[in-house]
């Protein structure tokens, strides 16, 4: 029999608010974290804005020297965990940290640092790299470093499948405490690309809004002027338990995981598969895991990056899932507020998604003003609403075909 598997602890660095309390109440507020990019002048780049990540300091989280031989994803993930794992109330010592396992992902990983150290290469010489650049780099370092900070000798893995990395991460950690012996895994994504070759090679691909002069009005999901994705950072962490492990420590579950899939569309390298095939098929094998049907969902957090085709299709996924129940169940995109959070977004909307069910608050999905005709779902238009919420699906999908969906429920002991 496997294990039930719980969320006992939540963390977040995002746009829209340094922990979680702050990050859900923005939300909630209909809240965009979205502005002119501030990190480096993008006078001249197609794409001057983005949702950065505002007056955080790595500092509250590590030491000084630590700072400085960390890229700025790893010092998010660091931060997300820390407060995931206070959240949880959980302690780590020499009786149970081989355990407790970490799994942290990153879409892209140091990228801040690659950049700067091939400057530094090229105006300086090869003498001058720093002796931390490969470390600092490295996917699997927020990973690693997250381990090491909190002292947990289980696994530590990253996953890497790109916008659905942090889903996957959260994903694999489900499948593990299922059928392992662990009793708690950390369980994220973080993600730092805002710098000049990040905002130019996805402008490169036509992957990000040019809406420069509104910035706020620019991740505008499902609305028929929506010209691309908008650029976001930051972390968001999940402490998973197994039912044994929270009983024993006495602590109160805040959602349980019942579910999780994930598919690859086979069809292009930044392109969703037409209909949505591949998400639909993801999103079916989660409710089959979860052992539930498609109109016992009572939300949708939605991928809805603000793109012309994976709105579009994503959609389509939708309706071949749920059929008559897609009209009726409330969706809603969070990047349209967060901005996409590429490797973290699927973190951030697990986050959003068992809070939903803790608050029994849908957030909305701002700047919907002109109604796409192709995408005539309800996606929670511009405001919050106050529903009772049990169970959501929530959706992550990614460049090269990765599709994830993540199961949630009310707690039910």
């Amino acid at each position: 029999m496997s294990n039930r598997v719980f969320v006992t602890g939540l963390g977040a660095i995002t746009p829209v608010g340094l922990n979680l309390a702050d990050t859900w109440e923005s939300l909630i507020a209909g809240k965009s974290g979205i502005d002119t990019i501030t990190s480096f002048d993008a006078e001249n780049y197609k794409t001057q804005i983005a949702a950065e990540v505002t007056d955080f300091d790595p500092a509250e989280y590590l030491e000084k020297k630590q700072v400085r031989r960390l890229d700025r994803f790893v010092q998010f993930a660091v931060g997300a965990a820390l407060q995931a794992v206070d959240h949880a109330n959980l302690k780590i010592n020499s009786d149970n940290s081989t355990r407790i396992g970490v799994m942290i992902a990153s879409g892209i990983g140091g990228i801040i640092t690659i950049s700067n150290q091939i400057e530094v290469l090229t105006v300086k010489g090869p003498n001058r790299v720093s002796p931390f650049f490969v470390p600092m780099m490295l996917p699997d370092m927020a990973s690693g470093q997250v381990s090491m900070t909190i002292g947990a000798r289980g696994p530590s893995i990253a996953t890497v499948s790109a916008c659905a990395s942090g889903a996957d991460s959260i994903g694999a950690a489900f499948n593990q405490l299922q059928t392992d012996d662990l009793d708690i895994i950390i369980a994220g994504g973080t993600e730092a690309s805002i710098c000049p070759i990040g905002i130019a090679g996805f402008n490169a691909c036509h992957a990000l809004s040019t809406q420069n002069d509104d910035p706020k009005k620019a991740s505008r999901p499902f609305d028929a002027q929506r010209d691309g994705f908008v650029c976001g950072e930051g972390a968001a962490v999940l402490v998973l338990e197994t039912l044994s492990s929270l009983t024993k420590r006495s602590v109160e579950p805040l959602a349980e995981m019942v579910g999780y899939a994930a598919s690859a569309d086979a069809y292009h390298v930044t392109q969703p598969a037409p209909g949505g095939e591949g998400g639909a098929r993801a999103m079916k094998s989660a409710l089959k895991r979860a052992d539930m049907y498609p109109d016992e969902v009572d939300y949708i957090n939605a991928h809805g990056t603000s793109t012309p085709l994976n709105d579009k299709y994503e959609t389509l996924a939708m309706k071949a899932v749920f059929d008559e129940h897609a009209y009726k169940v409330p969706i809603s995109s969070t990047k349209s507020m967060t901005g996409h959070l590429l490797g973290a977004s699927g973190a951030l909307e697990a986050m959003v998604s068992v809070e939903a069910i803790r608050h029994n608050a849908v957030p909305p999905t701002i700047n919907l003003e002109n109604p796409d005709p192709e995408c005539d779902l309800d996606y929670t238009p511009n405001k919050a609403r106050r529903i009772s919420i049990n169970s959501v699906v929530t959706n992550s999908f990614g460049f090269g075909g990765h599709n994830s969906s993540l199961v949630f429920k009310g707690v039910d002991l």
